[in-house]
């Protein structure tokens, strides 16, 4: 019976300390990213930076919406051929 403690305890310990360094690798990440963000809203003050941003974000926008059309004129063109070797 004392065995199954000690092996308890020992299994305990190694948890806590795994779980410890999980932790620390997540406040880590925390800190990191707390700091990549005030440093960007510091920049927005500025109005040249704000713009390039923003610029930044629209063009992705407009990629994202052009992959978006383009995938559907494809799907859309792939079952028109389907329907036209039909009739």
């Amino acid at each position: 019976m004392g065995e199954f403690f000690k092996k308890a305890f020992r299994e305990m310990a190694e948890n806590a300390k795994t779980q410890h360094e999980v932790d620390k690798a997540n406040f880590e990440a925390v800190k990191a990213e707390s700091k990549a963000q005030w440093e960007q809203a510091k920049s927005m003050a500025n109005p040249e930076t704000r713009k390039k941003i923003m610029q930044e974000e629209r063009e992705a926008q407009i990629a994202a919406a052009k992959e978006r059309t383009d995938a559907a004129n494809e799907r859309y063109n792939k079952l028109k051929n389907k329907s036209d070797k039909r009739g």
